[in-house]
This record gives structure tokens, C-alpha cells and sequence, in this order.
């Protein structure tokens, strides 16, 4: 497989929230694609979109494709689905093929799956993805790749299919490290901007007032201007994207710096809050919902 080559097949595992949409397009841009996924409903829901066929195995996988996305829940579950048995997908891999991992993985173990996968002529990249699921079904994700250039080269028309930003990050890792640390700063400015929606509204202000502020002035940031309207305020706490999944990036980052000896001043304050939202609520609540753990904590107007 060399860049410019036509559609070569591709290979997709995990067909949840982000990765229905994501392979959707892939399949719509003509790319050959083989899918799997544990949930029987999650295949059958892709597999009604014209060029996708479902692999038998993780192994069927292997042997067909050559390119691998995987778009997975986290790291332990990428090893387990790497090397986690008689169906895993490393042994059947072809050489020269690649595996890119999409899934919100901790950068020090993807460096540890890069040299191993290498060793037997696998290439691998990490390419998290931020956007959530509106901008994977329209296409315009951003993508944060790690690895070396010239496989990220290789397979840049197929993250066309899927984004509209891909930023090459720099070293294996590189990547999940980004995404972390990106999904860390989203949370802190989701935090605060609840924050200020309940207690501007428990001092008597109408919420369409305070997030026309907020996006008028030095507060805006992605969460007044794509989720307090839409996903608090309304109601609906239905963005796509998991409280439990948030927790799972902050920690990873907070991790990172704590590997590095860096200070991340908001970093403990930030796990204590979305810990305490994911026992309250649950780890499958949207991320939005740490709305309702706010009001439940109770004070001001009611």
C-alpha cells in the first residue's frame, strides 16, 4: 500500500457512537470495508450501508485488510483485541499493513504496542479524533496523529474520508497524549461554564442571557458555544460522548504529567469533580450531565 494506490480495504473494530458514523464515511468515500464489533445489533446497524461486509472474527480482519482502525473503549481493551487470544488481530496481520488506533488510548502504552507490532513488519499510528459525533457524521473531525510521517503519509486520503483537520503531533503517542490533554482542557471549561449557567440563573439571569454573554466575551469557549444551549439548557444531555469517557481522559493526562513531573494545578480538582459526577450518575450518563450533579449539590435559588 503506497499513497496515491486506489482503495485498498480497510478494516474497522469498534462500531459504537463515534465509530458508526466514522465508517459510514469511510465506505461512502468507496474504500472496501471489512467491520467487527462484540454488539451483533452494532454490526448489522453498518453493514446496511452499501460495500461493508462483517468479519466472522478479529482474525478475518487480519487477513483481508490492509489497514486496521481501531476505535476502541481504551488501551486494555486495544491489547486484548491485539493480542488477547486464539481470534486475536496481531497474528493475522499482513506485513506492510497498518494498524491505526482512533480509540482514546494511553500514550505510554501505545509506545509499547508500536515496536512490538513493528517487530513482526506491522506498521502502527495513533489517530485519536476530537469533534464528537455531529462533525463524524459530517466528516470534519479533527485528527491528531503520532508516528512516523511517512505511514501517516500513506494513509492521509483515508483520514480525509473522516476529517478536516489532521495534525501530525510528532513521535507514537504523540497523539492519545494530545487527545488527553485536549479532552482535559475541554472538561475544565465545560466544568466552568456550568458552573456559571447555575449560578447566573440562581441570581435570576434566563440561561439564553448568560450563554449570550459568555459567547459575546473573553468566557466563550467550545462548551458555551456547542453544549450549554444545546445539550444543557434544552434538556437533552445527548451530545455522544460519556461522562465515564471524560473521567478516563482526564486521568490519562493528569497520569502523564505526574510521569513527567509536571504541575497541573486544575488537574486533582478536575478528577475529584468528574469522579464524583461519574458515582453520582454513572459513567454512561452524557458528559453534559455534570449539569444535573451541580444542582444536586444543592444551594442557591431554587
Amino acid at each position: 500500500m503506497s499513497a496515491g494506490e486506489g482503495k485498498y480495504t480497510v478494516g474497522f473494530v469498534g462500531i459504537g457512537m463515534m465509530g458508526l458514523p466514522m465508517s459510514k464515511r469511510i465506505a461512502g468515500h468507496g474504500y472496501p470495508l471489512r467491520v467487527y464489533d462484540t454488539s451483533e445489533a452494532a454490526v448489522k446497524a453498518i453493514c446496511a450501508v452499501t460495500g461493508v461486509q462483517a468479519a466472522g472474527s478479529l482474525a478475518d480482519i487480519g487477513r483481508s485488510c490492509e489497514a486496521v482502525i481501531l476505535m476502541l473503549p481504551d488501551s486494555a481493551v486495544v491489547k486484548q483485541v491485539l493480542y488477547g487470544g486464539g481470534d486475536a488481530l496481531a497474528a493475522q496481520l499482513k506485513r506492510g499493513a497498518v494498524v491505526i488506533d482512533m480509540s482514546s488510548s494511553s500514550p505510554s502504552v501505545t509506545r509499547e504496542l508500536g515496536p512490538r507490532l513493528l517487530a513482526a513488519g506491522v506498521d502502527f499510528i495513533d489517530a485519536p479524533v476530537s469533534g464528537g459525533v455531529k462533525r463524524a457524521v459530517d466528516g470534519t473531525l479533527a485528527i491528531m496523529a503520532g508516528g512516523e510521517h511517512a505511514v501517516i503519509e500513506r494513509v492521509r486520503p483515508l483520514f480525509l474520508t473522516m476529517g478536516k483537520s489532521i495534525i501530525e503531533t510528532g513521535m507514537l503517542g504523540s497523539g492519545h497524549a494530545m487527545k488527553a490533554l485536549n479532552n482535559y482542557v475541554s472538561a475544565a471549561g465545560l466544568l466552568a461554564a456550568c458552573e456559571a449557567l447555575k449560578v447566573g440563573a440562581d441570581f435570576g439571569i434566563a440561561p439564553d442571557k448568560i450563554v449570550a454573554v459568555l459567547n459575546a466575551s473573553t468566557g466563550k469557549n467550545n462548551s458555551t458555544e456547542n453544549k450549554l444551549m444545546q445539550f444543557v439548557v434544552s434538556g437533552l444531555f445527548n451530545s455522544g460522548f460519556s461522562l465515564g469517557l471524560m473521567k478516563k481522559d482526564i486521568n490519562i493526562a493528569t497520569d502523564l504529567a505526574k510521569s513527567l513531573g509536571s504541575d497541573t494545578l486544575l488537574g486533582e480538582v478536575l478528577l475529584k469533580s468528574w469522579t464524583d459526577a461519574e458515582s453520582k450518575l454513572s459513567g454512561a450518563a452524557d458528559h453534559t450531565e455534570i449539569f444535573r450533579m451541580l444542582e444536586r449539590a444543592g444551594g442557591g435559588k431554587k
